[in-house]
């Protein structure tokens, strides 16, 4: 059974926080709030909690999954960023933007891409998810909440403890953030490539 936490969107209870970091470093699979929609998380480095997201999404290897940094600094450590791409980033950021981008050697093959070697990568408008990303000191793995079969994300924590409360170790309510999923901008190439129109805006990158 998943422990439920109830924290508050804009005066998150730092002792709330630390439990969820605690099940995180401990191995554990959480289902958040974001700035966009809910997500599934866990630690970068731990193998095992990323199959489980893969498997709860239906999602196979060619799949980005979403690296959620808490700052630009952090973004640039797992990605290359050249000059044009950070102007857009920080242009942008945070927000909900997912942004796939070539990642660095500091990332595990197993998260990359296996063609391309790139990955997404996003910095929330989210308190909760900005303040414990600043207590674990690193960035977590992430996919958007919406499982096979469903048509939208799943919005409520009560319903995702319904759905899931047997398949991850912690589902934390912090508010409805709606269902609409972040916009998500390919920076590889020579000039953005628009993947999903979502929540982001799209004027900052010359999308009609």
């Amino acid at each position: 059974m998943a422990l439920y936490l109830s924290i508050h969107p804009e005066d998150p209870q730092p002792r709330l926080l630390q439990r969820a970091a605690a099940i995180l470093r401990d191995g554990g699979v959480i289902a958040l709030p974001t700035d966009s929609c809910y997500a599934l998380g866990c630690m970068l480095g731990n193998k095992e909690a990323v199959e489980r997201i893969r498997a709860l999404r239906g999602l196979d290897e060619r799949h980005h999954m979403t690296l959620m940094c808490r700052d630009l600094s952090q973004i640039a450590q797992f990605a290359r960023v050249d000059n044009t791409q950070y102007r857009l980033l920080k242009a942008t950021t945070p927000g909900s933007y997912v942004f796939i981008l070539e990642g660095t050697r500091e990332l595990p093959r197993r998260v990359l891409h296996p063609k391309r070697k790139t990955i997404g990568l996003r910095i929330p408008d989210s308190r909760i998810v900005r303040d414990l990303l600043d207590l674990l000191g690193e960035p977590l793995l992430s996919s958007t909440l919406q499982l096979p079969g469903d048509e939208a994300p799943l919005t409520e924590a009560w319903e995702i403890q319904d759905r899931l409360d047997d398949q991850v170790e912690l589902i934390i309510e912090g508010g409805h953030c709606g269902t609409e999923p972040t916009t998500v901008v390919d920076l590889t190439g020579p000039a953005p490539l628009l993947l999903r129109a979502g929540r982001g805006a799209l004027a900052p990158f010359g999308f009609d």
